[in-house]
């Protein structure tokens, strides 16, 4: 039987679990039950009911059920009642519910998208009023906001309308395969970005992007799928290189005529990012970047002809200026919205008018805003999750937008995952800790608890897994607190030495180490403490969620400041009695992959053996958007290329 001991310690502030029983891990265990055999129980694809203060949610991939605000669960459909429904169409019958995949049209239909097969299901009357099946190459679909049976979606390079009264209207038909329409991965899904394609909130209006890569150099990649190896070319532009064009196109549907917004800032080699229609359906916003980076204008174009009505306000910084969010515009005063920005330091929301006036910061502090959860009715609140309690963990806050005051909502350690009802009265709340594999509540608004709905059993129960606990080093500046996961052998002995992997990552984005089931780790890492090893993992300056400053430590210099920073952590291992320093070793992948070897071409004399998967080796061969952000070009920094190859 488990039994998992809390020792808590002020001094050096960190959680230690031990665990003394019998089982082990399989390398099979380890690899590919994480998320299957081993994950907590949860309650799955809880999503508000259009129009209601219910919940609706997923189980076994097979039922879909109602909760209400009491906590009461009732089926509503059964992957046998929509299949029977599905009788006489194309598509092959369902063989689950994609619970992430689906919402609400209204409090009577449900949407589904499986694949390229999107229905409508309409529970009063046990119908599919809507069903399509989009050819198999179809991409980036997109369906409008009132979900009328209209899709925008991609084939090739091209945009296409499929609607109910009219199949298929090609928007664009460019021949010229480096000419790309409506495509997701222009800017190479930097900048939040994961679909070409933005209806307005009329749905009279298409916005896409049309992305111009014929002057990019192609990239010969092998194709190694047929018995012949065959050439395939890639579009890649790379960092100082010729990059691509993008324009926004702007499709009437009433006229089928495509205007494009007139854009004339910096080069043409920009970038078009936080795409946002306005509220009241005439202008349509977009935060123009220039290829550097540093320089952005938050500008307003005519939706009808595209003319340019104005930049709003720009924002510079000397390193880099980053938009990964769209406009949040209110409902009840349309000509006011939202913006994220770190130009205070931490990621913060401002209001606005669409005048380009400020009216003032909604958050503030020494904490970053990871989500917006919504409004509520009146709009005189705002929901947020964020870092404020600890930048190990995720909590709901309350804000009030007139006077600021922040109310945190969720009780319980840990990283909480929140979903508001649509009236904003309720909220279920899903929450794990290094000692709590789940709990979910469904709360009110003022975050009282009205039924717990699940405590999940720790699903590692008599396995012999090491003791995991979470502490704290300074920075190799001295200045900054950064966190580590440390993982000891099961039946550690404290006189006995132990060979140490690093696994890092290391680079922006990305936080490895939470106050979460596992502290975020992957169960292969407690295999490899079972085979015998001390298994450790430190967040340095330049990874996720602690501010500017401590992300943007970077740029110029990638790899530099965090590995000092993960040579601070090998002194804090060596610290250790227990701890081998003749056989450290190190392993990450992508940016992770970067640390590995540079740690490894850095401090041989540390390192014994290192394992880098998608390593990059030399800067200058990565791509335009995100090398020149964190590093130039090699004709401007000559010397950070040298350093970091």
């Amino acid at each position: 039987m488990k039994k998992a001991l809390l020792i808590l310690s002020l001094l050096f502030c960190f959680n230690f679990a031990s665990f003394s029983q019998n089982e082990k891990l399989t390398i099979e265990d380890a690899i590919s039950q994480q998320y299957r055999k081993f994950r907590p129980k949860q309650i799955s694809g809880v999503m508000p009911i259009t129009g209601t203060e219910n919940f609706s949610y997923v189980e076994d991939y097979s039922k879909i059920y109602s909760l209400s605000a009491k906590g009461k669960a009732k089926l509503i459909l059964t992957l046998e009642e929509i299949n029977n429904a599905k009788e006489g169409k194309q598509g092959s019958k369902l063989s689950y519910f994609p619970y992430w995949d689906y919402s609400w049209i209204n409090k009577h239909k449900i949407k589904f998208t499986v694949g390229n097969e999107i229905m409508h299901y309409d529970l009063e009357s046990k119908t599919i009023p809507f069903y399509a099946l989009l050819d198999d190459k179809a991409k980036n679909i997109k369906a409008p906001n009132s979900n009328n049976g209209d899709l925008a979606f991609t084939i090739d390079n091209n945009l296409r309308l499929n609607t109910n009264s009219l199949k298929d209207i090609k928007i664009t038909n460019d021949k010229n395969k480096g000419i790309v329409n409506g495509d997701g991965y222009v800017h190479r899904q930097e900048f939040g970005i994961d679909n070409g394609i933005w209806w307005s909130p009329n749905d009279k209006y298409i916005a896409f992007y049309r992305k111009d890569e014929t002057m990019v150099a192609d990239y010969p990649l092998v194709n190694i799928d047929s018995e012949i190896a065959s050439l395939a070319n890639s579009k890649y532009p790379m960092i100082g290189q010729k990059s691509e064009e993008v324009t926004l196109g702007i499709y009437n549907l009433k006229t089928k005529k495509t205007v494009f917004a007139k854009v004339t800032d910096f080069t043409a080699e920009r970038y078009l990012t936080s795409i946002t229609f306005g509220a009241e359906n005439k202008y349509i916003y977009i935060g123009v970047l220039n290829r550097e980076q540093n320089h952005l204008k938050l500008n307003k174009y005519s939706i009808e002809t595209g003319d340019y009505k104005g930049t709003l306000f720009e924002e510079k910084n000397d390193k880099y200026v980053e938009p990964e969010h769209q406009l949040i515009f209110l409902k009840n005063t349309p000509d006011k919205f939202l913006w994220y920005s770190e130009r205070d330091g931490y990621n913060h929301l401002y209001l606005y008018n669409t005048e380009g006036k400020m009216l003032k910061q909604l958050t503030k502090g020494n904490w970053v805003v990871t989500d917006f959860l919504g409004f509520d009715g009146k709009e005189e609140n705002i929901y947020i999750m964020s870092t404020k309690e600890s930048p190990l963990e995720r909590h709901a806050y309350k804000i009030s937008i007139e006077t600021g005051e922040i109310k945190k909502l969720t009780k319980g350690k840990g990283v909480h995952t929140v979903v508001f009802s649509d009236t904003k009265k309720y909220f279920v709340d899903a929450y794990s800790n290094t000692t709590t594999p789940q709990i979910v509540n469904i709360c009110n608004a003022k975050g009282k608890v009205k039924k717990e709905l699940l405590n999940a059993p720790n699903p590692m129960k008599g396995f012999n897994l090491g003791a995991m606990k979470i502490g704290k080093i300074k920075s190799a500046d001295g200045k900054t607190d950064l966190y580590y996961r440390l993982i000891l052998p099961p039946n550690f002995d404290k006189n006995k030495k132990y060979p140490t992997i690093v696994y890092v990552y290391g680079g922006p984005h990305a936080q490895m180490v939470t106050e979460s089931w596992g502290a975020g780790v992957s169960y292969w890492q407690y295999y490899m403490a079972q085979e015998g090893y001390i298994m450790f993992t430190l967040d340095n300056r330049g990874s996720a969620d602690r501010g500017f400053e401590f992300e943007s430590i970077i740029p110029r210099q990638c790899g530099q400041a965090e590995m000092a920073d993960q040579m601070k952590g090998i002194e804090f291992l060596k610290s250790k009695p227990y701890v081998d320093a003749e056989k450290i070793g190190v392993h990450g992948w992508s940016y992770g992959g970067f640390m590995t070897t540079s740690l490894m071409t850095n401090h041989p004399e540390t390192f014994k053996v290192g394992v880098a998967g998608g390593p990059v080796i030399d800067w200058k061969y990565y791509e335009v958007m995100y090398g020149e952000r964190y590093m130039d070009t090699p004709a401007e920094n000559p010397e950070g290329f040298k350093k970091t190859s």
